[in-house]
Order: C-alpha cells, then sequence, then structure tokens
C-alpha cells in the first residue's frame, strides 16, 4: 500500500465531477507543492460516464477504477491504491478548500 518515498496521498473519490475535478487536483496538487510535501493525488473513480478520468490524467493525477459501485467502494479502493505514508480525502466536487490544508 504504502511508497515509502511519498508522503501524502490526497484522496478524491469521483462519479461525473467533469466541472469541478480540474479545480480540485489543481489545488491539491499546489498545496503539496507550497508546503514541499511529497505526494500524490490519487482519483478513484466509480464508474464516470463523462470526460472525469480525461481531465484527471491531463492534470497529473493518478486514476484508478473502482468496478463495486458506491462511495464506501470507492474510498476503500482509493486507501488501498494509495501510496502516501499518509492518505487524507476530499471530494472531488469542491467543496474541500485543497488549498488550505495544514502542513502534518
Amino acid at each position: 500500500m504504502s511508497n515509502a518515498s511519498l508522503e501524502l496521498t490526497i484522496l478524491m473519490p469521483c462519479l461525473n465531477e467533469e466541472e469541478t475535478l480540474e479545480t480540485c487536483i489543481r489545488k491539491a496538487q499546489n498545496f503539496l507543492k507550497k508546503e514541499n510535501i511529497s505526494g500524490e493525488v490519487l482519483i478513484s473513480d466509480n464508474g464516470s460516464t463523462d470526460k472525469s478520468k480525461d481531465i484527471a490524467l491531463e492534470n497529473g493525477a493518478r486514476v484508478i477504477e473502482v468496478e463495486e459501485k458506491g462511495y464506501g467502494s470507492a474510498l476503500s479502493a482509493g486507501i488501498k491504491s494509495s501510496q502516501g505514508k499518509f492518505v487524507i480525502m476530499g471530494d472531488a466536487d469542491d467543496s474541500y478548500n485543497f488549498s488550505n490544508l495544514e502542513p502534518l
């Protein structure tokens, strides 16, 4: 599950979030860069039929596809696939301010 070289995984469960996903990924990436934290943005896609997966990949996020439907399934699969020593979660609908996270 963990990769010692990555300190943090920012996990976002996702289902058809093409309108907000790019903003969320950029905020999360900017936080990692600003705080000089080695980390990844991981999108746990739960069957999106829009352009969410493409948007995530174009913006440098890692994407896993979760076949078992449901928010809990997306979270659980994302945690299992995380490469960071620590994992934090936020929804991909821009309801979390990823640019305002406190450093570890």
